[in-house]
């Protein structure tokens, strides 16, 4: 069911924008042209968090434009969906994306749609610019207090589809200082694979600690009558660029 086998069901697994990449710093081409990343989320409004079976997801209001990305590469700004992480069994692996070949331990994804140009989520999900994820590295360092209400959460979503009320979290607490991106046209990395993505690579890692990376690993990939099994390296590995351009906002 792997990674390794979707491509026998989405034949997109292979296509020419897959995702994630590793980021080669060195390679990746500065451009001037790039704007700040504008993050409005001033008056986001959570609405639940749920097991989907492959990650724990954090479901947002998008009826208007109020929790949005804009500026970056962008034309429109794009409206916060939903956001999930994917991460390791163990320290040394687990996020999606690898800045020179190494990966992070956890790696926050927040999805974004451009609802100025679609009807819904997922109708932009199947357009070529319908999508905007913002990808955080997480590394292991001091307790990220802010993180503190969603890993606290976790237990009440231990099981595949399972899902509670989880009002009021702003992901704005989950961002680093620094805005400094990546950014690439790239897929969903998650089946269907739709190469819909306009892909911002955050810089800046932010920290979380051992303790609080342990509460996602104690969730399941199972359902509550199924023999159990560890969520933990819930992640695609990196995918070939095949051309493709990394553009940096900043300097190296």
């Amino acid at each position: 069911e792997g990674p390794s086998e979707w491509h026998k069901a989405y034949p997109i697994a292979q296509g020419n924008r897959q995702s994630p990449i590793d980021i080669d710093s060195a390679r990746a081409v500065y451009d001037p042209n790039l704007q700040p990343l504008v993050i409005s989320y001033e008056s986001c409004t959570s609405l639940s968090i749920s097991n989907t079976g492959h990650s724990v997801m954090v479901e947002f209001e998008d009826t208007d434009d109020r929790t949005a990305i804009s500026g970056g590469p962008f034309q429109n700004p794009f409206r916060l969906k939903q956001f999930h992480f994917h991460w390791g069994t163990t320290h040394s692996q687990g996020s999606e994306h690898t800045i020179d070949g190494k990966p992070f331990p956890c790696e926050l994804h927040l999805v974004h749609w451009n609802a100025r140009k679609y009807a819904t989520f997922g109708e932009a999900a199947a357009a070529p610019d319908g999508l905007a994820v913002v990808g955080v590295f997480l590394e292991i360092g001091k307790e990220h207090a802010s993180m503190n209400r969603l890993t606290d959460a976790l237990y009440m979503v231990k099981f595949k589809g399972t899902k509670a009320q989880f009002r009021g979290f702003n992901p704005k607490c989950l961002l680093p200082l620094s805005l400094d991106y990546w950014t690439y046209l790239g897929s969903l990395t998650t089946p269907p694979l739709n190469e819909s993505v306009t892909w911002i690579v955050l810089k800046e890692p932010i920290r979380i600690s051992v303790k609080q990376l342990e509460k996602f690993r104690m969730l399941l990939f199972t359902g509550e009558e199924d023999q159990r099994i560890q969520m933990a390296n819930n992640f695609r590995p990196p995918q070939p660029l095949k051309g493709r351009i990394v553009r940096a906002s900043f300097k190296a």
